[in-house]
């Protein structure tokens, strides 16, 4: 079995709010602030195994920096579903790769579970834990102590507040979307003010049941490719398959590009161009030609699903992978002018500094496979950071059997490119999880600070950073 599957190999254990240890360096004066984490950690109940990395309950990571030092806690989201399967000791709902054991008639229709594991987003009042399907649960910033499920004050119980929300740098607004199904499938767009309340919302009508993980903010506008993979619905209602099985990949279907005002919210225009799959964005922007640039990690099929649903087993068949790819787009007809390969690394996972939100940028951290990983065995690795001017990679310092976590761009003033990047590190030589704080500037140096965690962190999905 590889390294990475220990981690994951038992149910994270929680722990308090606990005082950590520096391993090696300084923590930078200037970092102060709470950096939470997300992810599925636990992928076992009653002895049975969940049906997807994406199935696990989700749990969250909190790390504050203070003039004190460090202190961090690690406690499961106690989503409804959560409580009733951990005192059931066995799975009772279905979810995105998994079906209810049972008799279909006595299961047809039962409401998947929310397992809030995708990300999260850091409000002045408190913290939501993201998924895909549902309504976030808000947390305690400090000791992430579970409220209850919030529907940011203006949320029907069918509009779901997906798990990438972008937000405006210069306003603080947030922007997110939600697919409902029904007697339609709806495309739900949504406006947030700061502190998390939607304040505008429109709907857009999509052809089959598509799956949309993220999208982007281009300047004025809002970017969607819906890749050509669409969901047998019949299957999947009537308890026979799961989510994940019922995805087809169509690639005569071609990849929509679907083109919204930012400020209203409405339709502009659609496209189509090549099939390609991607999870997830960089960024956008709007050229001086008047063009919308996109920066995506894209796939040439969907066998990255069944990439993620073979690591819980911690024996992974199917290579999978994702490239870094420029598109540009004629904002008027949607159509693609040009698409342009960055890199030929394996990566996934990218970020942009938050402050260059939908505006031209110059670096994109992302996770990498190590060079000349053996991509039917290992997960994503190690960090990076993709210089677009020089186009360079510059790949952090990272021991073998050592697995990063998504990267973590911090400023170290306002709206600065220099700063820090922060990630959540498995050992898989020690058997323990770790913070390593790098420069940005020197991310091939060495960590200019590493903090001991109480406990093993599985590896996860998505995080963010507070300023304090």
């Amino acid at each position: 079995m590889p390294t990475w599957s220990q981690a994951i190999a038992k149910p994270a254990e929680e722990f308090p709010l606990k005082p950590l240890s520096i391993l090696s360096g300084e923590i930078p004066d200037g970092l102060r602030g709470s950096l939470y984490r997300n992810g599925p950690a636990r992928l076992e109940r009653g002895g049975q195994k969940v049906g997807h990395w994406f199935d696990g309950d989700g749990a969250i990571l909190a790390i504050h920096l203070s003039e004190e030092g460090a202190t961090a806690t690690y406690r499961y989201v106690q989503t409804e579903g959560y409580q009733k399967e951990a005192e059931a000791n066995r799975y009772l709902y279905p979810n995105y790769g998994m079906t209810v054991p049972g008799l279909f008639w006595k299961t047809w229709g039962k409401e998947v579970k929310n397992v809030a594991n995708t990300s999260v987003l850091a409000l002045p009042e408190k913290l939501l834990a993201l998924w895909e399907g549902g309504n976030p649960y808000g947390l305690d910033l400090y000791n992430l102590e579970t409220k209850e499920l919030d529907n940011l004050v203006n949320l029907k119980e069918n509009e779901p507040f997906s798990a990438h929300p972008k937000i405006d740098p210069k306003t603080g607004n947030i922007y997110n979307f939600g697919m409902s199904i029904g007697a339609k499938v709806t495309l739900n767009l949504y406006k947030s003010d700061p502190t998390g309340k939607v304040i505008q919302k429109s709907d857009y009508s999509l052809e089959g049941v598509p799956l949309i993980h993220d999208f982007t903010l281009a300047g004025p506008y809002i970017i969607f490719f819906v890749p050509p993979v669409r969901l047998k619905l019949l299957p999947t209602a009537l308890g026979f398959s799961s989510f994940s099985d019922a995805m087809e990949w169509k690639p005569e279907l071609g990849t929509d590009i679907l083109i919204f005002d930012r400020n209203s919210l409405s339709f502009i225009t659609k496209g189509k161009a090549d099939p390609w799959f991607q999870w997830h964005y960089s960024n956008g922007y709007v050229n001086e030609q008047g063009n919308i640039i996109v920066e995506i990690v894209r796939y040439p099929d969907f066998s990255t699903n069944q990439n993620l649903k073979e690591v819980p087993t911690g024996n992974i068949k199917t290579p999978a992978k994702g490239t870094l790819w420029e598109i540009e787009i004629d904002p008027k007809t949607a159509k693609m002018i040009r698409q342009e390969q960055l890199l030929d690394r394996g990566s996934d996972f990218p970020i942009v500094p938050t402050h260059q939100t939908g505006e031209n940028w110059r670096y994109t951290y992302l996770s990498v496979h190590r060079e000349n990983a053996d991509l039917s065995k290992e997960i994503l690795g190690v960090i990076a950071r993709y210089d677009r001017q020089l186009n360079k990679l510059t790949v952090a310092d990272m021991e073998e059997n050592l697995y990063a976590s998504e990267p973590i761009f911090v400023p170290n003033t306002p709206n600065s490119a220099r700063g820090w990047v922060l990630t959540v590190v498995y050992d898989g030589n020690e058997h323990r999880s770790e913070l390593r704080i790098y420069d940005s500037e020197g991310l091939d140096n060495r960590p200019i600070c590493r903090l001991g965690l109480p406990n093993v962190i599985p590896m996860g999905f998505h995080g963010t950073w507070k300023a304090g």
